[in-house]
């Protein structure tokens, strides 16, 4: 093989690896979730994935208009984060009731992004994902002003 050859051929594999990096890359909170569409969730916790980059609770909500159970993930921060916060992967066992206020995703899924969690007793959590908090910070600004 010659030094040409030798040399497409790694600079082929440099690209192949920067863009299959790029693709397993964290998305941004932005393009995925929508700021201007906040929800609120309650509901039970059918299972907790604690997972990275970034974890998911998964809650049966009762859609309050149709009566119809619905199925929603919602995305928190990274099992590291989640931990420095007090979680661990039993945090979140199945059948615990919570509420949730998070953003929508863009594309009409039953998913969002949320900041803190709260439970019935009034206790309420971080959900470690600093991209969703400063979203809600700045629509709580916004709806100050």
């Amino acid at each position: 093989m010659g030094k040409r050859t030798l040399r497409a051929a790694l600079m082929g594999a440099v690209l192949a690896l920067g863009g299959a990096g790029a693709a397993f890359a964290p998305h941004s909170f932005g393009a995925e979730f929508d700021q201007n569409a906040p929800v609120t969730l309650k509901g039970d916790v059918i299972k907790f994935e604690w997972v990275n980059p970034h974890s998911w609770i998964h809650i049966d909500v009762v859609n309050a208009k149709t009566g119809a159970h619905e199925k929603w993930r919602v995305e928190g921060g990274a099992p590291s984060a989640l931990l420095r916060r007090g979680w661990n992967r039993n945090s979140l066992p199945p059948g615990t009731k919570i509420q949730v206020t998070a953003f929508r995703a863009r594309d009409g899924d039953n998913r969002a992004s949320a900041a803190e969690i709260s439970f019935p007793n009034g206790q309420t959590l971080s959900l470690g994902n600093p991209q969703t908090e400063a979203a809600a910070a700045a629509a709580a600004h916004a709806k100050a002003n």
